[in-house]
């Protein structure tokens, strides 16, 4: 139990810390590159529409959203992308091979009942337990 505690203790000081560089990534080098292709780097005036005196902002929204898609980006292939490959790297050097899907001992049990009865009749009864000479 100490040890989970301490685990996820030190999980929220990395996740923190590196929040800290994600948003460094996206403010300093992805931002600047959109604002090149667009001309600003946030959308926040873009949409603006007044309703009885209240101003709908759906620019912030797409600000917002802008982002997101941009932090994601930035997560899976700096981070997702280069570990998935490292693993690999690590299991073909290691020979391990990925483990098959073994099927659950029932559905073997099940599977052999079914060719059981299939060979036995030639067809399978219907779902049940309904007598089709009935």
């Amino acid at each position: 139990m100490k040890g989970n505690v301490v685990d996820l203790a030190v999980a929220v000081v990395i996740g923190a810390a590196f929040g800290a560089v994600v948003t460094a990534l996206v403010d300093s080098v992805l931002m600047p590159l959109i604002s090149a292709l667009v001309g600003s780097p946030n959308f926040d005036s873009f949409a603006m529409v007044t309703i009885n005196g209240n101003d709908i902002k759906f620019g912030v929204l797409l600000t917002a959203i802008v982002n997101f898609l941009l932090i994601a980006a930035a997560v899976y292939f700096v981070i997702i992308l280069p570990m998935n490959k490292m693993i690999e790297a690590r299991n073909r050097r290691l020979g391990i091979t990925p483990a098959e899907d073994e099927v659950p001992e029932d559905v073997k049990l099940l599977t052999e009942i079914r060719d059981a009865l299939q060979g036995r009749s030639g067809t399978v009864p219907p779902a049940g337990g309904a007598n089709p000479q009935v």
